[in-house]
C-alpha cells in the first residue's frame, strides 16, 4: 500500500513543554506519526484523510504561552524504519524492561523487547506507555486473558505474553499498528497474541482478565462501558493517554460502572490509572 502524507514541521518554543500539549492535541486528529526534531515535532498525516480544518480547535496555536510555526509538505510513503532508525534510542523501565530496536544490542534484562515502530505508536518513550509498562511489571498475569486494546506496536501485549499473560488480543483501528503489531509479536517469538484491526465493536461476547487501554481521553470515555462488560469478575483495568485534569472525569466514570481506584501514576502531568472490579 503507497499513500502519500501531509508532514507537519512544527517549531515549539518553549519546546518540551510545549511539544507534549502539540502531539496530544494533535493525536485527537488524524495525524498518526510523531518524530521529535532539534527544534520542535513532525506530525504526519495521510493526505486522504486531510482536510483544511485539521488545525482547527488546536488550542496551543493560539496559546499565548507558546511560540510555535510550522511548514507543510507532501511526501511520498518514507522509509520510516530509517526515520525512526535516527531518532530512536533504547530506553529501559525500573531495571526490569528494555525496549530497543532490531539495531541496538541485547541486555540482561529479564524482559528485552524489540520493537521497530514504523509509523507506529508506542515505542515506550512516551510517558503513557512508559507507565503501562510500570503497571504491568508490578502486576501478577500469568494465565489472566488479556486485551491490549489501541495496541499501537503492541509492546504492552509482547510484555504481557513475556510475563505469562494468554492468551492475548491486540486490537488497532489503523492498518499500520495492525499490521506493525504483527510483525513485532513475531519479532519476539510471542505465539499467545491474535491481532485484530478494527474498534470496540470487536468486543462483543469476549472477556478478559486483564484490559489494558492507552488510547485518548474521548475515546475511553466512549468506550468504558464496553471495556467494563468484557471484564471477568476481579478483574483489572489499566488505563492512560491522557492528563492529571482528566482524572475526574475519566474516574467519575469508572466508579459509576463500579470499578475501584488501585493505583495513579504521574509522569510529566500524564498519568495511568489502574482499577479492578472486585
Amino acid at each position: 500500500m503507497s499513500n502519500t502524507y501531509l508532514g507537519y514541521h512544527f517549531t515549539v518554543e518553549p519546546k518540551e513543554l510545549g511539544c507534549e500539549i502539540l502531539v496530544a492535541e494533535l493525536g485527537q486528529k488524524a495525524f498518526e506519526s510523531f518524530i521529535e526534531t532539534d527544534f520542535g515535532v513532525s506530525a504526519f498525516v495521510q493526505k486522504a484523510l486531510w482536510d483544511e480544518t485539521i488545525l482547527e480547535d488546536i488550542y496551543i496555536l493560539t496559546s499565548d504561552e507558546f511560540k510555535i510555526s510550522y511548514t507543510v509538505e507532501e511526501i511520498e510513503q518514507v522509509n520510516w524504519n530509517e526515520e525512526w532508525e535516527k531518532n530512536f534510542e533504547p530506553i529501559e523501565v525500573d531495571g526490569k524492561c528494555h525496549v530497543r530496536a532490531p539495531f541496538h544490542p541485547k541486555t540482561t534484562a529479564p524482559f528485552d523487547i524489540v520493537i521497530e515502530p514504523k509509523m507506529s505508536f508506542g515505542t515506550g518513550h512516551h510517558e503513557t506507555t512508559h507507565m503501562m509498562i510500570q503497571h504491568l511489571l508490578e502486576t501478577e498475569v500469568t494465565n489472566k486473558k488479556t486485551l491490549d486494546m489501541g495496541c499501537g506496536t503492541a509492546i504492552l501485549a509482547i510484555l504481557a505474553e513475556m510475563k505469562g499473560a494468554k492468551p492475548i488480543d491486540a486490537i488497532d483501528i489503523d492498518e499500520w499498528c495492525y499490521l506493525n503489531s504483527i510483525e513485532n509479536a513475531a519479532r519476539n517469538n510471542c505465539h499467545e497474541i491474535s491481532v485484530y484491526e478494527g474498534d470496540a465493536s470487536l468486543l462483543e461476547g469476549r472477556k478478559y482478565d486483564l484490559i489494558i487501554a492507552n488510547i485518548n481521553r474521548n475515546i475511553l470515555l466512549n468506550d468504558l462501558a464496553i471495556y467494563v462488560s468484557c471484564l471477568n469478575e476481579k478483574g483489572l483495568l489499566f488505563l492512560s493517554g491522557f492528563y492529571r485534569e482528566d482524572i475526574p472525569a475519566i474516574d467519575a466514570c469508572c466508579v459509576e460502572l463500579g470499578l475501584k481506584l488501585e493505583k495513579t501514576l504521574e509522569r510529566n502531568n500524564w498519568v495511568s490509572l489502574k482499577y479492578s472490579n472486585n
